[in-house]
């Protein structure tokens, strides 16, 4: 990632500009304050939490990844958050039976009046329907890219608030149960935020959302989805906007096809959210998505700082 300084020029149009001026030195230091205070958002520490998530094995509902990896999470949010909700519940599963399903909800600030949403799913899926290999499409996706490096992410982010407070509010939510279904089973995919947008908390309004879900590519680039410019444009600029201004160019001003993924039913509920996601993983040929080559290998320190940093600056930048 790099980063252009931004210099400010002060110019005094009467009265002189020298050592005279009584004025300078105090509308410099009003400049100086008003830009908020940043923390550095740190890309290995980022990384250490997705390579975390994949040592437990694929999180797929209902098995001991699963279990592990819930209470991991948990824990992580415990540490830095001022309160951390489970939100349990349930959802037919393919062979018969009931999958246990759970959502994490990590508050901070909470009270503060303007409030943004950050989410990202937690689960992988059951099945490498993609890969290549026949012989491995009945095996489960690791999901390093899709699953661990948006909830990485937001651990980082996590750690962040508790060093620094922002003015706003921030809602963390690692939603379950995203790509349990079977390819264009449309009912049985976003299982999570379907939920949580159904039972939301008393009184949640963000002001908006941002989902991260895949974006820890090693050649990251994260081009303006559809369905984000249809619900929420100004939000979209927003991000866009700030990532020109820190030189972070994995943000491309291209624009690709609609991705149904977990900002669709929030949206629907009236919470305006887009999302991040860099569909083409590595590139054109998308041939890790959904397939057992989907390991921490393919991904980077340095595509994760590139999306925390624009967050972070997005987050303290935002009024009380």
């Amino acid at each position: 990632m790099r980063k252009f300084p931004i210099f400010f020029s002060l110019f005094m149009l009467a009265g002189g500009c020298g050592k005279d001026n009584p004025r300078q030195e105090p509308v410099e230091k009003q400049v100086q304050a008003a830009k908020p205070s940043v923390p550095s958002f740190d890309g290995k520490r980022a990384f250490q939490y997705l390579v975390a998530q994949t040592d437990f094995g694929p999180r797929t509902p209902g098995s001991a990844a699963h279990t592990n990896c819930l209470a991991y999470l948990k824990s992580e949010m415990e540490k830095h958050a001022y309160a951390v909700n489970i939100q349990n519940f349930t959802h037919p599963a393919y062979k018969g039976g009931t999958l246990q399903l759970s959502n994490i909800i990590a508050s901070f600030n909470p009270e503060a009046k303007t409030r943004i949403l950050l989410l990202a799913h937690w689960d992988s899926r059951p099945r490498a329907d993609q890969d290549p290999d026949p012989k491995k499409r009945s095996e489960p996706v690791p999901g390093a890219n899709d699953g661990a490096s948006g909830v990485a992410v937001l651990l980082e982010i996590a750690r962040n608030l508790k060093a620094q407070p922002p003015a706003c509010g921030v809602d963390i939510l690692l939603d379950d149960g995203e790509d349990y279904g079977m390819e264009g089973e449309n009912s049985n995919y976003l299982l999570g935020t379907k939920y949580f947008a159904k039972n939301l908390p008393p009184g949640f309004r963000p002001a908006y959302g941002i989902l991260l879900d895949m974006i820890g590519d090693r050649q990251l680039e994260i081009p303006k989805e559809r369905y984000s410019l249809r619900y929420a444009p100004d939000i979209v600029e927003l991000v866009w906007s700030t990532a020109r201004e820190l030189g972070t160019f994995a943000f491309s001003n291209e624009i690709q096809g609609e991705v149904i993924d977990d900002h669709l039913p929030l949206n629907e509920a009236g919470i305006k959210t887009i999302d991040l996601i860099d569909f083409n993983y590595p590139d054109a040929t998308n041939r890790y998505w959904h397939t057992t080559q989907d390991t921490p290998d393919k991904c980077s320190p340095e595509s994760l700082e590139s999306v925390g940093s624009v967050l972070l600056h997005v987050i303290y930048a935002q009024p009380a």
